[in-house]
């Protein structure tokens, strides 16, 4: 036995002789190589997030009662490049994807550079676009600023890419837990966030360089869309350690958070029963014995008012909560990153443009059924408020009836307005964008020197690490002055 031991031993150390030192070297916990899927995981939970409350506040859905939140009174100054670390995975992973030749990886990393990149645009105006993310590769630590025009251009173009890759590929994506590894919901779903990206244009049709109305109308007729709430871009949450609801145990939502009194009017004016799957009872109405489903029974803070106003509303119990679902809840409803009723409205709003034909009032039908079905699925002890037959009553209503806008500004009026009421807690910015945007709905301010911002600062780390360019950037859009209220090239 002693003889078998020691001739084990010498053929392991004649074959550890042979190999390269560096082999043996490796780092397990450091690996120079992965396969994309390993990735994937991780950049989809973070993309698919629900942004929290900080959209809430400027678009007057929710108030803060125990102090000044920058957001409710539009005095706020920078934001961050946080997405560019969230993109350094999204470049592994395509350098993975180009390595193991898998087009589908190399689609949704393409996908993934489209979103970020298309938030950092929104929220600053010009940007590291061409350059950035190429520290590593190419030693490009201070990055060039792309002008915004050039940055939607690559956008679109990337966002193409990804659906010339997707088109007839039969890979399954592992790792997927948006759509459990099919290529063709992804198709279905970055086709139709490109008509998002055209329909965010809206201002610049006709602008050199882009063809907005061609662009949206050839994708509209021959590619691949969502079909239904089926086909929704989202992140479905579990009750596991980890991947539960985004705001489950959330202790920000404590007792100076409540409901934005123009947000409730506005669903109290319409019948709006997703008023109830929103908001929670005033106290003093649950006290009254008021039902859940009267509309009476709802209130909220007045948003340009000082904030201990709606402190004062909250010590006598007459202002709402948002529904305790959100925080009680570990599952909740899924995060929508893009949904087949955020497109049924987009492409409500096409029509009425003259971008595509169809019947803009069919679309918009589409687009708040699919809402209320929406949350008749997912929002279950609230089913009962948002059937079918709750939406052909909600959809004749004087505020809601497509057939009393006359005007094709009337027509957007309503299309954006529906895309703003079924966005609480969804869709991040989007709600703030298409009012800059459209100017629907009115968002309330305290003064003319107080209206909705348009843009954020730039993060003063770009303006220690790289001056000459975030300088530069500045010069050029906004006459060097780098300040909330100059105006972006999209929004011009």
């Amino acid at each position: 036995m002693r003889n078998i031991l020691i001739t084990g031993l010498t053929a392991m150390l004649m074959f550890g002789s042979c190999r390269d030192l560096t082999e043996l070297n490796i780092n397990p916990n450091n690996v120079s190589e992965a396969h994309p899927q390993l990735l994937l995981t991780t950049i989809e939970w973070g993309a698919f997030q629900l942004e929290g409350s900080g959209p809430l506040y400027p678009s007057r859905m929710v108030v803060q009662t125990d102090g000044e939140n920058n957001g409710q009174y539009y005095n706020w100054d920078r934001s961050d490049f946080g997405s560019y670390f969230r993109l350094r995975d999204v470049t592994k992973m395509i350098e993975e994807a180009e390595r193991v030749e898998s087009d589908a990886y190399l689609a949704l990393g393409k996908f993934f550079r489209a979103h970020y990149f298309y938030g950092l645009a929104l929220t600053f105006g010009d940007i590291p676009y061409t350059e950035a993310l190429q520290g590593e590769s190419n030693s490009i630590y201070a990055p060039l600023y792309d002008e915004q025009k050039n940055v939607f251009i690559g956008i679109l173009k990337e966002l193409s890419e990804a659906n010339d890759l997707l088109d007839g590929n039969t890979e399954t994506i592992f790792g997927d837990i948006i759509f459990s590894g099919s290529t063709e919901k992804w198709r279905k779903l970055v086709n139709s966030y490109r008509l998002k990206v055209l329909m965010t244009l809206s201002k610049k049709e006709g602008e050199a360089g882009l063809n907005l109305k061609g662009d949206f109308s050839a994708i509209v007729s021959g590619q691949p869309l969502m079909e239904s709430i089926a086909d929704n871009g989202q992140l479905v949450f579990i009750n596991q350690s980890g991947s539960q609801y985004t705001n489950f145990n959330n202790s920000g939502w404590g007792s100076a958070f409540y409901m934005d009194s123009t947000f409730i009017k506005r669903l109290q004016d319409r019948k709006d029963p997703r008023l109830f799957i929103y908001s929670d009872r005033t106290k003093n109405a649950k006290e009254a014995g008021l039902a859940e489903d009267d509309f009476s029974a709802y209130e909220g803070g007045n948003p340009v008012a000082p904030y201990a106003n709606g402190n004062e509303k909250a010590i006598v119990g007459n202002i709402s909560k948002p529904n305790l679902r959100y925080t009680i809840d570990p599952v909740n409803e899924p995060g929508v990153l893009l949904g087949y009723s955020e497109l049924q409205l987009i492409l409500s709003e096409a029509a009425v443009r003259g971008w595509i034909a169809g019947s803009a009032a069919s679309y918009y039908e589409k687009g708040v059924r699919a809402s209320f079905e929406f949350y008749n699925k997912e929002a279950e002890n609230y089913s009962a408020y948002v059937t079918d037959a709750a939406a052909t009553s909600y959809l004749a209503e004087p505020l809601v009836d497509f057939a009393m806008a006359g005007t094709p500004e009337e027509k957007i009026e309503l299309i954006i307005t529906q895309m703003y009421l079924q966005s609480f807690m969804q869709s991040g910015w989007t709600m703030y964008f298409n009012n800059l945007r459209t100017g629907y709905p009115a968002f309330l301010h305290r003064s003319p020197a107080e209206t909705p911002p348009t843009r954020w600062i730039y993060p003063i780390d770009e303006y220690q690490q790289n001056e000459v360019n975030v300088k530069a950037a500045v010069t050029r859009q906004y006459g060097g002055n780098d300040a909330i209220r100059e105006v972006p090239w999209w929004l011009k």
